[in-house]
């Protein structure tokens, strides 16, 4: 069978891979909204399933780390254990805790669309420490721009403008014969909600600045799986620390093969060790801004899940602001496909070139790995040599004739 490749050498499958791989992690990432929810409700400590949720990521990534990379694995330096540690307490313990506790106070869909910040946080970190370029008399950073504030403003809608409750069919039987709540128990939710809403946005910026140090990280300890491993289990030590001075009781240690296990056990699998490694490997080829991107695919599927299994309302701000998320995506998206053409384009354009020319002795010498600036230096001093090579004898030749006379 043909494959089709691009003029870059890299067949369709090979491209379309960051792209299939960051999709199915949202859809990890829902599941692991609704279930988790689930378990808060049912009062699991957050702080126990931090811990939880990373040894379990832990132990399921390690052997993989040690079989397939045990002859690439660098040595860990100072700089790179200390970059680890900040990874550890950045993603499992900063991030997970408040996000957990900002998902307790309000809503799965909520959550998520906090969370589309993300992209916006990290553009602007990755501006910052120099790792995405803005140069706004060019389309594609335009569209980065532009689709990073749209990204913002559809989830920004959704947060502050709900609108009429959109009934879908599923949804219409629940809500007829749900429990309407009083004035006094709304106003405790409001100021909940309120105290979520800062809890999730100090876990997005926290989420963001991962995604930077971990790409930077990359490039110094190029073991993929290995810095998985490193940062769950350096995350579950932190986070057990974090866990005896928030709580006192032991009996929140408890669990069962209830619920409570299920959340700790997907989490630490599914949206710890194997999104951990995936993450890694699309920030490592496309960069952090291309993988924050899809967030906002996520806050869609976890109103439709919710909507199926918490009887989940969903509103018209919610759908517009969809709208606008994903409008945004697009356009960021296709600011980065344009950036990564230009960038392939460049590299073919640098192709080291073999040459021959002639020395001012007669000489043939061998030029390699030149580029266009080069060629042209070459060329010139080639010519400049035979100039040289023809003027030599013939001055040895007039003062010849000289001593004859």
């Amino acid at each position: 069978m043909a494959v089709v490749k691009d003029a870059g050498g890299e067949s369709l499958m090979q491209r379309c891979k960051p792209y299939v791989a960051m999709i199915s992690l949202q859809f990890g990432y829902a599941g692991m909204n609704v279930i988790t929810k689930v378990s808060l409700n049912h009062g699991m400590s957050h702080y126990v399933l931090v811990v939880y949720r990373h040894a379990f990521a832990t132990l399921s990534i390690a052997p993989f780390a040690l079989v397939l990379e045990r002859k690439v694995r660098p040595r860990i330096t100072p700089w790179v254990f200390l970059q680890i540690f900040v990874l550890a307490l950045l993603g499992p313990v900063i991030d997970q805790n408040f996000y957990y506790a900002g998902l307790k106070f309000t809503s799965p869909t909520f959550s998520c669309a906090m969370s589309n910040m993300l992209p916006a946080m990290t553009f602007i970190l990755a501006v910052l420490f120099r790792m995405e370029k803005v140069n706004l008399k060019k389309a594609r950073y335009v569209a980065k721009v532009v689709g990073t504030l749209v990204t913002v403003a559809g989830a920004m809608l959704m947060t502050l403008y709900k609108g009429r409750v959109v009934e879908m069919v599923w949804t219409k039987h629940m809500h007829l014969h749900g429990p309407h709540p009083d004035a006094a128990a709304a106003a405790a939710a409001d100021k909940d909600w309120l105290t979520g809403s800062i809890f999730l946005i100090i876990a997005t910026l926290a989420w963001a600045s991962l995604f930077i140090l971990q790409a930077a990280t990359l490039k110094r300890y190029d073991a993929p799986l290995s810095l998985t491993t490193l940062i769950c289990f350096v995350g579950t030590l932190q986070a057990i620390v974090v866990t005896f001075v928030m709580e006192r009781q032991t009996s929140v240690w408890r669990v069962g093969f209830d619920m409570n296990l299920l959340a700790a056990a997907y989490a630490g699998i599914v949206t710890s060790s194997i999104a951990y490694y995936v993450q890694g490997l699309v920030i490592q080829s496309r960069g952090p801004v291309f993988a924050s991107a899809f967030s906002p695919l996520m806050m869609i599927i976890v109103a439709i899940m919710g909507s199926f299994i918490l009887a989940e309302n969903i509103y018209l701000g919610g759908i517009v602001g969809s709208v606008l998320i994903v409008a945004g995506l697009y356009s960021v998206l296709w600011g980065k496909h344009k950036e990564n053409l230009e960038k392939e384009s460049q590299a073919a354009m640098e192709i080291p070139v073999a040459i021959k020319t002639v020395d001012g002795n007669g000489r043939i010498m061998d030029i390699v790995e030149l580029d266009e600036v080069q060629l042209e230096k070459a060329q010139a001093n080639a010519i400049a040599n035979a100039a040289v090579a023809v003027t030599v004898p013939a001055e040895e030749a007039r003062m010849q004739g000289k001593d004859q006379a």
